[in-house]
């Protein structure tokens, strides 16, 4: 038995498809294969059922790679002890992170990250919480950041920031003339809300404890998958969103005039970084935890844990 057969049979099992395993073990198909039959032959069980689609592993096989997962991440700890020892960090750190995050919190850190620790590399790929919580799962991210509390068995919760939820109107909307808003100044059909699937679609549903009408009369019904989106139509139509603090940071002059402060206390919006019960690369982690919260605006390092809207 060898590290690189557990390797592979984790591969294949977070995958459940022998070629795109072996592609991202970066060997060829019949050497993946082999060494699992190999392993098969060594124990005696049936790792994984080759005749279903996708893959699947036998009862025997689920056990097996469950505690496959627990060895490669004690090894991996193995390795993170000596870089501690040598004072050196280095290795690959994958982030999942949420689309409502990605353009706004990304530029802050990355390239301050990358400069402080240049023998880290980071992967960073976009998507939504129900795919990154079951990557985080299946060990093909290291760490998520999203909009917490999640409440996941298994999965620890580090908050890292508050952001203050903002309303963003059109001149032509009747709220425009408002200083403060409350949810129930909101016209539900009015409102421009970001396609199903967004943690973020859910937290305003809540916000303004919507059972959204349908559009009498209107002969246009529209949900966006971006915020930039959002912020478009609610500019050249009449209509309403609510954007996130620091999808707010980078507005021009004429576009803050159409921003509105909710009444204190305002919604907020718990942004956490998040890994598995499991995670190694702790050190890895903690250095991108300290990097993001150095670089968020003073403000809204300094927003407290009051009203957050829950998903």
């Amino acid at each position: 038995m060898t590290f690189i057969q557990l390797e592979y049979i984790v591969a294949i099992d977070t995958y459940r498809h022998f070629a795109t395993a072996a592609a991202n073990c970066f060997v060829t198909q019949p050497t993946l294969s082999m060494q699992v039959q190999k392993l098969e032959e060594e124990l005696g069980v049936k790792i994984f059922d080759r005749s279903k689609q996708p893959v699947l592993p036998t009862e025997a096989g689920r056990e097996l790679i469950e505690q496959a997962r627990k060895i490669l991440a004690e090894k991996d700890i193995i390795q993170e002890i000596v870089q501690a020892k040598k004072g050196v960090l280095t290795g690959e750190l994958r982030i999942g992170i949420i689309p409502t995050l990605a353009p706004y919190l990304l530029p802050l850190f990355v390239q301050g990250f990358t400069a402080k620790y240049p023998l880290i590399k980071l992967v960073v790929n976009e998507m939504t919480t129900e795919t990154l919580v079951g990557r985080l799962r299946e060990g093909r991210i290291d760490v998520g950041i999203l909009v917490t509390p999640l409440q996941e068995n298994g999965i620890r919760e580090h908050v890292l920031f508050y952001e203050e939820l903002l309303v963003y109107v059109s001149r032509k909307n009747a709220a425009y003339k408002k200083t403060y808003m409350l949810a129930q100044d909101i016209d539900p059909n009015k409102l421009w809300l970001l396609e199903e699937g967004h943690c973020f679609r859910s937290q305003i549903v809540r916000l303004c404890e919507l059972r959204k009408a349908s559009k009498e009369g209107s002969h246009f019904d529209y949900e966006a998958g971006s915020l930039e989106t959002l912020r478009r139509m609610v500019e050249l139509n009449d209509g309403i969103t609510i954007l996130p603090e620091l999808a707010a940071m980078d507005l021009t002059k004429k576009q803050t005039q159409l921003v509105r402060h909710f009444k204190r206390p305002a919604p907020m919006r718990e942004v956490s970084l998040v890994v598995h019960r499991d995670f190694v690369k702790q050190r890895l982690v903690q250095a991108l935890k300290e990097e993001i919260i150095q670089s968020i605006p003073e403000k809204v390092r300094q927003n407290k844990n009051q009203n957050v809207v829950p998903i």
